[in-house]
């Protein structure tokens, strides 16, 4: 293609969504107020727009973050003005979710994108799986209305209750919470810890998101 079909072929889709993927992998969100995005995702903006970085749960951010046992955790910035703001992290394919009243969903911290900054929020650690991830597995509540962004490895099977998934793949969930359990015949198997041996059971109602790749390394 000449350079004018290349500029049309790749430019920003003009829209009035407040969260619109241009392509798989690059988030343009509308920005009129106030947003919260993960720390280092913005590759591009156009219009008026400032950035805080946060790292910790002070300036507002109401608990977001939750530091790990090594005193790290996922920072946040907070997007500020009014224009547009192009996110993306590390190629990981985007997934936009529209909130209605009364729905929520869990997400691992480590794959929140973005989200609208007056949607409900907490922190939430599931400290039993502290053995396999440093400080436990950190997850972020979100409460409807409003738009959420979340990032995957790949493609994601979202699948129904009753399952059991890998906590390294799994991504988010809703209507269900998870109940882990601790196979320790595969890290005998194995002669060392394995990300495996821990599973995250799911029933009920609800849906489990998961991804083809394990996002942490076990300890």
């Amino acid at each position: 293609m000449n350079v004018e079909q290349f500029k049309t072929a790749n430019a920003p889709t003009e829209s009035d969504a407040p969260f619109q993927l241009e392509n798989s992998y690059t988030l343009d969100v509308a920005v009129e107020g106030s947003l919260m995005a993960k720390a280092g995702s913005m590759i591009a903006h156009t219009g008026d727009l400032s950035f805080t970085g946060k790292s910790s749960a002070e300036g507002g951010i109401r608990g977001f973050l939750k530091e790990a046992a090594t005193g790290e955790g996922t920072p946040v910035m907070a997007v500020e003005g009014e224009g547009h703001v192009y996110l993306a992290d590390r190629g990981k394919k985007i997934q936009v979710l529209e909130l209605g009243a009364g729905d929520a969903i869990t997400v691992n911290g480590e794959d929140v994108l973005a989200f609208e900054d007056d949607l409900a929020y907490e922190i939430r650690t599931i400290d039993s799986l502290a053995g396999s991830f440093a400080g436990g597995f950190t997850n972020v509540y979100i409460e409807g209305p409003g738009y959420v962004a979340i990032t995957t490895h790949g493609d994601p099977l979202v699948v129904e209750p009753p399952v059991a998934t890998d906590p390294s793949a799994t991504v988010a969930w809703s209507g269900t919470s998870p109940d882990v359990q601790v196979n320790r015949s595969l890290s005998d198997m194995v002669g060392q810890e394995s990300g495996e041996r821990f599973q995250m059971n799911f029933e009920g109602e609800g849906f489990v998101v998961v991804q083809p790749y394990e996002e942490h390394g076990g300890a």
